[in-house]
């Protein structure tokens, strides 16, 4: 609930003295923009209460937006500008959908592949120390989520701590929260480690190579709370039992290669050619599927073109592209679709412009993108980031990167403010809790003034 209050509360905060100001006036003051609001504000209540109600959080948003901008045609009437606005927010849409496909897509191959069950198991048969491990799982957290995002990220190395520290529920609490802290911010400096940096990159507002000014400020905010951490870490070796050994399978070396080179050709048609970086993606699609092709032809089930038959499930060389696509977390490309188009309707209809004149008009841009994050901390920063990044307030480039931090550690703060958070609260359910991260709440906020305070020295 802590998330829906504040939402509320925050718009609480455009009195009607404020919303009286400005040439949206007029439609933030009339039955469209209190109703839109009141439709936003609902199903984001739904999306809080996910846990509880057990209806994905995609449904309400889709629902939302659809509502919204029924609403605004209904009000401006047959005016092209509302189609216009609206085929703007959804072809923003599509490129972060595509982008983030591509990338689920090479996470679900390498899956399947087995290469980060091999880690697991590395890790798992070193026989280290619950100090140890708290530390390696912190910095493989920190270094693979600007890579494999932070969710991802989070999810492989819980699953190591759960199963060393099956016995011991204290150490897995602390070493979740370590990792939660780790993965927000090693994705924070990358624009492939979290969704609010992808967005920023996408939009332009930092340049790729300007993503990495951002590594000292995020190694404070993941050592400073790791430092204090560890001493409520025992430095006993767990008794070691016995883990079956995890081989990868056939070409899952080489998929990573394809993965880091299609990163690469994203990068290069966004920098060189001044092209959008998701067609960089989509071409990086089609190496895997060439190279899925040459694995299949290598299988000795392969007919005609055709896949494994079901009973080959065994054949390292079945591999199915396709298959991997299916296993996107579409939910979740879906909520952003809801989100992104929901959020573009109020801006249209003017409460951004309000919200901006608010936050980046009354505050300085250091005070507000600080408070960027704390509000990320309570409402998911995806749509707090997409609000920032469509008021577009005149700012240098050291405070793009500033809100870009504090967007993406911000919701360190507590569990529920990151997607690694909430996740792993399901994950290490009743061992990971919102209390038993909340007690690390003082420190994590250190880390948080401490990387903020690097970034602008």
């Amino acid at each position: 609930m802590f998330k829906f209050v504040s939402a509320v509360l925050t718009l609480l905060c455009l009195s009607p003295a404020v919303l009286a100001q400005g040439e949206s006036a007029s439609a933030t003051t009339t039955w469209l923009g209190i109703t839109a609001l009141c439709i936003f504000v609902a199903a984001y209540g739904l999306v809080i209460l996910e846990e509880r109600i057990h209806l994905r959080k995609s449904k309400p948003v889709l629902l939302a937006a659809g509502l919204i901008w029924v609403l605004i045609a209904i009000y401006y009437g047959q005016d092209a500008q509302v189609g216009d606005a609206l085929r703007h927010n959804f072809l923003e849409y599509a490129e972060l959908f595509f982008f983030l496909l591509v990338a689920m897509t090479y996470i679900n191959a390498m899956l399947e592949r087995g290469v980060f069950d091999s880690l697991r198991h590395y890790l798992i048969s070193r026989s280290l120390s619950y100090r140890q491990l708290f530390w390696v799982t912190g910095w493989i957290a920190f270094f693979l989520s600007p890579v494999a995002d932070n969710l991802t990220t989070a999810l492989i190395l819980a699953a190591v701590v759960m199963s060393v520290g099956h016995n011991n529920p204290h150490f897995v609490s602390v070493a979740c929260v370590n990792i939660v802290v780790a993965a927000n911010a090693g994705g924070a400096f990358s624009p492939f480690g979290d969704i609010t940096t992808l967005m920023v990159w996408q939009k332009g507002m930092v340049n790729f190579t300007e993503f990495f000014q951002l590594v000292a400020p995020a190694l404070t905010n993941f050592l400073v709370p790791a430092l204090i951490m560890q001493f409520a870490v025992s430095k006993q070796i767990p008794a070691s039992h016995d883990t079956d050994e995890v081989n990868i399978k056939v070409g899952g070396l080489v998929i990573v290669g394809l993965f880091f080179a299609t990163i690469t050709t994203a990068v290069i048609f966004q920098s060189v050619l001044g092209l959008p970086p998701v067609y960089g993606m989509m071409l990086g699609l089609a190496y895997l599927k060439f190279y899925g092709y040459y694995l299949r032809r290598r299988s000795p089930t392969w007919t005609r073109g055709m896949e494994a038959p079901p009973g080959s499930r065994h054949d390292e060389y079945s591999f199915d592209v396709f298959d991997k696509i299916a296993q996107a977390e579409w939910d979740t490309l879906f909520f952003f679709y809801g989100v992104i188009m929901a959020v573009g309707g109020l801006g249209y209809i003017g409460y951004l412009e309000l919200a901006s004149g608010v936050l980046y008009g009354q505050f300085s841009p250091t005070w507000a993108n600080v408070s960027v994050g704390l509000l990320s901390a309570l409402v998911d920063n995806i749509p707090v980031m997409y609000a920032v990044l469509t008021m577009q307030p005149d700012m240098p480039l050291q405070q793009w990167l500033l809100v870009t931090l504090t967007a993406g550690v911000g919701g360190s703060l507590l569990s529920i403010g990151s997607a690694a958070g909430v996740a792993l609260m399901g994950q290490a359910r009743g061992q990971y809790t919102f209390f038993g991260h909340l007690r690390w709440t003082p420190v994590i906020a250190l880390g948080y003034a401490a990387s903020i305070w690097v970034h602008l020295w």
